[in-house]
C-alpha cells in the first residue's frame, strides 16, 4: 500500500491546516480559535498541529499571512491594471466600494488580525508589511505623501462601508479621492 493509502504522507496538509484555521477564525474569532476545531475543520488528526506548527501563535502567524498576502495580491493587481492617474483614481474609489473587503469573511479576518497585532506585537510585521505593499501599489500612481492618505481613505471607508447600515454613494468616494489625489491636491 502506499503511502498516501495509508495516510501517512499527505503533503497538502499543512496548506488545509493553514486554510481550515482562517474558516475557524472567520467563525469563531482568535479567541475561539483551537488546534482541535482547526484539526477537525482541516479533516486531519490532532496530532498534526503540533507536527506542523509549534503552537498556535506560528499557525495565527501563518494563516493571517497568507490572507494579508492574498488580499494584498488582489490590491496590487487593481492598481497595476490603471493605465494613469485618471484610471488610477477610479481603481482606488473601485477598491473602496467593491474590491477589498467585500464579504463577511475577510472583513472578519481583517479586524480580527487588527486587533491581534494590536495586542501582540508579534503579529505586527503583517499588518506593517501589508500596508507596505498597499503603499508600494499606490505610488505607481501617486507621491509617498498621497499615497499614505489614500491608503488611510481605503482602510477606513471600506470599514465604514463593511460595518455601516445604510448604501455607500460612490460618488461620495469618488470625491473623497479626488480631494486627496486630484489636481491641485497638496
Amino acid at each position: 500500500m502506499s503511502p498516501t493509502a495509508t495516510g501517512r504522507s499527505d503533503p497538502g496538509r499543512r496548506d488545509r491546516i493553514i486554510d481550515a484555521c482562517l474558516d475557524v477564525i472567520a467563525e469563531a474569532g482568535v479567541a475561539g480559535t483551537s488546534h482541535r476545531r482547526v484539526a477537525a475543520r482541516a479533516g486531519v488528526p490532532l496530532g498534526s498541529m503540533t507536527y506542523h506548527f509549534t503552537g498556535m501563535d506560528e499557525l495565527l502567524h501563518e494563516a493571517f499571512g497568507r490572507f494579508a498576502t492574498s488580499v494584498s495580491d488582489g490590491f496590487e493587481q487593481v492598481m497595476a491594471a490603471a493605465r494613469d492617474l485618471d484610471a488610477a483614481q477610479r481603481a482606488v474609489v473601485d477598491l473602496i466600494t467593491r474590491d477589498v473587503l467585500t464579504d463577511q469573511r475577510d472583513l472578519v479576518l481583517t479586524h480580527e488580525l487588527y486587533t491581534l497585532a494590536a495586542r501582540e506585537p508579534a503579529f505586527r510585521d503583517i499588518t506593517n508589511a501589508w500596508m507596505a505593499r498597499s503603499r508600494r501599489a499606490l505610488e505607481r500612481h501617486f507621491d509617498p505623501t498621497t499615497a499614505r492618505l489614500l491608503d488611510a481613505l481605503i482602510e477606513g471607508l471600506t470599514i465604514h462601508r463593511a460595518l455601516d447600515t445604510e448604501a455607500h454613494d460612490p460618488a461620495v468616494v469618488a470625491t473623497a479621492v479626488g480631494r486627496i489625489a486630484g489636481p491641485g491636491a497638496p
